[in-house]
């Protein structure tokens, strides 16, 4: 997993209470499933008392991306010591799947049956842990997600993309 974040002129303290914070936003497509844990937090930046926190988005074209940094700056903002919050958008690093957290690729294939393309593009399928998994539909039922079908299980099977 690859999640760098920096924080300059802050006390470790405060960095590590705004990240907790963003912590606690999840991904409206994934209801308990933290923004870190999906790798959208890049960097935490703070001067005085005014925080701001750069995102990557999954998807360049999410349409989430408003709510879920109206969600960041409610939960910053609410940190002890933390006037404002501004959150950016990010156009690079561009987001890959390397980012999420591997409790978190468990999580998604656990409770949505999403599964994530490996290293090689191959897919594994959540349900039966079969690799006979097959691409049936480059888009799916949201922008960041395409069909797949697992031929050992009989399953529909989504991937993050």
């Amino acid at each position: 997993m690859r999640a760098p974040i920096s924080a300059t002129l802050c006390p470790p303290p405060l960095t590590a209470s705004v990240r907790a914070a963003v912590g606690r936003v999840h991904d409206p497509e994934y209801p308990g499933v933290s923004i870190v844990d999906l790798g959208l937090l890049e960097a935490i930046e703070v001067s005085g008392d005014a925080v701001t926190v750069s995102l990557v988005p999954t998807y360049g074209g999410c349409p989430a991306l408003d709510l879920i940094g109206d969600d960041v700056r409610h939960e910053v903002e609410a940190v002890v010591g933390v006037r404002s919050c501004t959150v950016t958008w990010l156009r690079t690093p561009v987001w890959t799947q390397d980012r999420v957290a591997p409790h978190a690729v468990s999580q998604l294939e656990r409770e949505f049956t999403v599964t994530l393309r490996r290293t090689d593009g191959s897919l594994v399928c959540p349900v039966c842990g079969s690799g006979s998994v097959r691409d049936t539909a480059p888009m799916g039922p949201s922008r960041c997600r395409s069909l797949a079908y697992c031929d050992s299980c009989r399953n529909p099977v989504e991937v993050m993309r």
